[in-house]
């Protein structure tokens, strides 16, 4: 797969040679060189902002599936603190009767 830099880079370069090998005035040779920067800079401003979005995009899919995975856990978490809860609340009533039976022999 050809890369886009490179693409941009042999179209700078043909340009270049082009206009300078063409047998025209040195305005004329001007121009073209200022139109074909000016060309370039536009579809390299072009390129780096098709970048910046996919790069956005890429940052939110990621930003949504973290918060999905965040609320999956957390509701995960609840569930089994309940579960230790409810156990830990067993135990002190265990420990309770213990206790009692403790206090009604002395």
């Amino acid at each position: 797969m050809i890369h886009k830099g490179a693409i941009v880079l042999g179209v700078l370069i043909g340009a270049g040679v082009g206009v300078l090998l063409a047998p025209e005035k040195g305005k004329v040779t001007r121009d073209k060189l200022k139109k074909e920067g000016k060309d370039l800079k536009d579809q390299i401003v072009s390129d780096f902002t098709e970048v910046k979005d996919d790069v956005s995009k890429a940052a939110q899919s990621g930003k949504e599936k973290f918060k999905a995975e965040a609320k999956d856990f957390a509701s995960k978490a609840s569930y089994k603190t309940e579960k230790a809860i409810t156990f830990l609340e067993k135990q002190l009533a265990v420990l309770k009767e213990k206790n009692k039976t403790l206090q009604q022999t002395s």
